[in-house]
């Protein structure tokens, strides 16, 4: 199993529906290769104002998101565990849960995952790559016993 150093930043003043520092840490551990490998991850938990800024600067998109994530790309010569930072914006975790109609604590879980999934490389911007990053989604919040965040209720 990997060994995951996790630092959790609070920057946003709704906290009552925040998830615990260990419920991050197994959710973030699910989303890591079965390896006996050091990741440090830091979650930055952010209000909508930094959320839309960060996301108008980084991607061009003047609106607050769900999650951003930023890998850290190290140089060759430089050899720490450094995964990346996700850039959480609990309001609109807690907007989409409502509007999707689903659990909070299982949003969540599917935000901070597919964050990690990006920090490894994956991504959803043609459909062959957002079918693989679905299916592994769906896959490792299944071994959490969360239903498919892709199933549309009807």
């Amino acid at each position: 199993m990997a060994h995951l150093e996790l630092d959790l930043q609070i920057a946003c003043e709704a906290t009552d529906n925040v998830p615990s520092s260990d419920e991050f840490k197994q959710w973030v551990t699910t989303a890591l290769p079965l390896s006996g490998d050091e990741y440090e991850v830091t979650i930055r938990l952010v209000d909508e104002e930094e959320s839309q800024a960060l996301n108008n600067e980084y991607r061009g998109k003047d609106k607050p998101t769900n999650v951003l994530s930023f890998p850290f790309d190290a140089p060759m010569e430089l050899d720490i565990p450094l995964l990346g930072d996700l850039v959480i914006c609990a309001q609109v975790v807690e907007r989409e849960a409502i509007e999707q109609e689903k659990p909070l604590l299982h949003h969540w879980a599917h935000m901070t995952i597919h964050g990690i999934l990006h920090l490894r490389g994956y991504d959803h911007i043609n459909d062959d790559e957002a079918e693989e990053m679905e299916a592994l989604e769906t896959q490792l919040l299944a071994s959490l016993n969360i239903p498919d965040p892709y199933l549309i209720k009807e």
